[in-house]
């Protein structure tokens, strides 16, 4: 489950959510439904997402052959996952890789995931010369946000990422000031 948080940017309650009908595993998509305002979205995943999918599927055949739920994500028992019980796991498993000291209450969340995701794709998006405004409402729409501002503070929320919008917005403003001298020569 954190790993398809981590790849796909979905909310934790919509993980928590995923059925096992909700996975088109011919075309390669998530539908994702009661999401946090109530809509439902196509969520299309990489190949080698589905290959998890489906390796976590064995797996999870052989030791639960009959789930008690139709989630997809079940517990040892066969139930559903519980939130604080997902966010145990995932503390114990952020102090065993280093990302939390053993006794440390603050560290990343599960919903970190998610954030992390935005970013990345902001950053790709920068580095590969993309005009970033233009791509936000994919972004806002593929996260499942109800306005395109819930998705811009995202541009501060890493040294990095903010780096490379002002030195977009520099390049811009280059631009702009040659353009005026150039103009300005011509009158």
């Amino acid at each position: 489950m954190f790993g398809l948080i981590a790849v796909t940017g979905l909310r934790v309650s919509e993980a928590f959510n995923l059925n096992g009908e909700d996975i088109d595993w011919k075309r390669g998509v998530l539908t994702i439904h009661r999401t946090k305002f109530g809509k439902t979205r196509l969520i299309p995943v990489h190949p080698s997402t589905l290959r998890a999918l489906r390796k976590y599927l064995r797996y999870r055949k052989k030791i639960l052959p009959e789930p008690k739920t139709a989630s997809f994500f079940v517990s040892e028992h066969g139930g559903r996952l519980k939130r604080v019980a997902v966010g145990e796991a995932f503390r114990r498993v952020s102090r065993e890789i280093g990302l939390r000291s053993k006794g440390s209450s603050h560290g990343p969340r599960v919903h970190d995931l998610r954030h992390t995701f935005a970013v990345r794709m902001l950053i790709d998006w920068y580095r590969a010369g993309l005009n970033v405004e233009q791509q936000m409402p994919k972004l806002s729409t593929y996260l499942g946000h109800t306005h395109v501002s819930c998705t811009y503070w995202y541009l501060s929320a890493v040294p990095e990422l903010l780096q490379l919008a002002s030195a977009r917005l520099e390049r811009m403003r280059g631009i702009g000031h040659k353009n005026h001298r150039q103009f300005s020569s011509i009158a």
